[in-house]
């Protein structure tokens, strides 16, 4: 089974930036679709972005299309966010999510649903001040 470890959050001004790490224990992690979810307080959990397996093909939700980016790294075992023009309606703890069957994730539809995801870190808050 795999353990993941999210870091990199903290606190930053609005339209600051911040990256987020996500290490996956394991020798496995080359199979994995990762995903990022956030969730704030008196809200449900919330799709960010995934990445497939291969690193090919990558999704965002539409609030933060065009400020975030996904990526990984097989080598490390370890996906990351990078997420530029915060805002404070950002503010959520941030998971780091594994899908552990090779292929079953083929689109938006999977990725964004997080009963998809097999393995959850424990979050790492990030808090935009306004």
């Amino acid at each position: 089974q795999a353990h993941l470890v999210e870091t990199g959050g903290g606190l930053v001004q609005a339209g600051g930036s911040l990256r987020l790490s996500c290490e996956v224990s394991g020798h496995t992690f080359r199979n994995y679709d990762m995903g990022w979810f956030r969730q704030a307080p008196g809200k449900e959990r919330e799709f960010v972005s995934a990445i497939s397996l291969s690193g090919e093909s990558t999704y965002y939700a539409d609030s933060v299309k065009g400020r975030f980016s996904i990526s990984r790294d097989n080598v490390k075992n370890a996906i990351y966010l990078q997420m530029n023009s915060l805002k404070p309606d950002d503010t959520a703890r941030y998971y780091c999510a594994a899908q552990a069957g090779r292929g079953y994730c083929s689109g938006l539809g999977c990725y964004v649903s997080a009963s998809s995801y097999d393995y959850w870190g424990l979050g790492t808050q990030v808090t935009v001040s306004s």
